[in-house]
């Protein structure tokens, strides 16, 4: 994600008193992907029962960055109708700031786990996956690593620490991971001043943080994963590269993925299916991980329903192209409901990103993922 830093905050360890235990009511064991030519009454309009058989529908976990200056609690923990509807609705779960290291490990000798582990837990209980996010990346580091005065052999070894500690505690409960985040510029250079390890350590260390990861964990899929990358362009480009000589020097390279924040203010990207595509060739699992769709909102801030039929055909659009490549079998919407959506907050006039309004009543882009799972798995 593109947030800002944001410095670190102690979580409401009160908040996790609460009876998270009770969310496994929304989904028997029984109700997971696996099941899912099994329809029964009352879940037939689930997209993760609408998906053709291993194909994940994901959505990020609210909770952490934007959320914590907002005036509502901790979503993932208080709000109890947000949760059924996650346990019910999808099959993969992202945690969207939970994992991410000024959350997880907000002092050098401390880690934090505990809405990391809720998460997971919650996933376990729903028979949903995780994608586990992010390991290596220059935003939302703690002011202790960013502002230290570590040596490099001092920061490498706090990376593999922090990396097997990480990876390991959730091991064989992890889907994916987005190992490397963001680590070119629009222009296909890497981010060798704002990235604290590439900067101090040097590109080798991209090829590194895999391996760790490999170790700590063999068997999830290891991820690339950016933004602006749904095109054949100059990003997209550097990452192809990269890849394919990771890939010469057998690095444990597993996957890339494209974030897909959208904006009804540009066109589609037509080439995403063919950026996808190429690398699906290189024998490289693919994903969608982060998609939404905002708009610019007129007064009043309702969208229009044209403007909700273009979001809908923008969120059918991206699901096809991932449909369309043989191992592009992960699909997460960055967040359900509007209601936290971190949109508003980044982009100024911008909002009604998400696939379901405040009150949690589906749009049409919901219907338009429905449907266009439903004709997938029919074929």
């Amino acid at each position: 994600m593109r947030y800002l830093r944001f410095a670190t905050a102690a979580l409401a360890t009160a908040a996790l008193t609460l009876p998270l235990a009770a969310s496994s009511a929304t989904a028997d064991p029984s109700s997971g992907h696996r099941d899912a030519h099994h329809h029964s009454h009352g879940t037939s309009d689930q997209l993760r029962r609408a998906a053709p058989d291993g194909f994940y529908v994901g959505t990020a976990v609210a909770g952490g960055g934007h959320h914590l200056e907002q005036d509502y609690p901790d979503p993932f923990t208080s709000d109890k109708k947000y949760r059924k509807t996650m346990g019910q609705q999808f099959s993969s779960l992202s945690p969207e700031n939970q994992m991410k290291w000024e959350y997880i490990h907000p002092e050098q000798n401390r880690y934090d786990f505990a809405m990391a582990d809720a998460i997971v837990d919650f996933a376990d209980r729903n028979n949903q996956v995780v994608r586990g996010h992010t390991l290596l990346w220059h935003s939302q580091n703690p002011a202790w690593l960013e502002e230290g005065d570590f040596s490099a052999k001092e920061l490498r070894a706090i990376l593999r620490k922090h990396i097997t500690t990480v990876v390991g505690r959730y091991a064989g409960r992890i889907q994916q991971w987005d190992v490397a985040n963001e680590i070119f510029d629009g222009e296909g250079k890497l981010r060798t001043e704002e990235n604290i390890w590439i900067r101090e350590l040097g590109p080798g260390i991209i090829a590194d943080a895999f391996r760790w990861a490999h170790e700590a964990d063999p068997k999830a899929k290891l991820f690339f994963n950016d933004y602006g990358v749904e095109d054949v362009n100059a990003k997209s480009d550097a990452y192809y590269a990269l890849v394919k000589d990771l890939l010469k020097q057998r690095v444990p390279v597993d996957g890339f993925s494209s974030q897909a924040h959208l904006s009804t203010r540009y066109g589609f990207p037509g080439g995403l299916e063919e950026s996808l595509r190429r690398f699906d060739k290189l024998g490289l699992e693919t994903a969608i991980t982060e998609l939404d769709v905002r708009m610019d909102l007129p007064e009043g801030g309702e969208p229009t329903d044209a403007q909700l039929q273009q979001q809908a055909d923008y969120y059918q659009q991206a699901l096809s192209a991932c449909l369309a490549v043989k191992d592009c079998n992960s699909f997460t919407i960055w967040g359900f409901t509007d209601k936290y959506s971190w949109v508003p907050v980044f982009f100024e006039g911008e909002g009604s990103a998400t696939v379901m309004r405040d009150d949690l009543t589906r749009k049409p882009a919901f219907f338009a993922l429905q449907s266009t799972l439903k004709e997938a798995r029919k074929h």
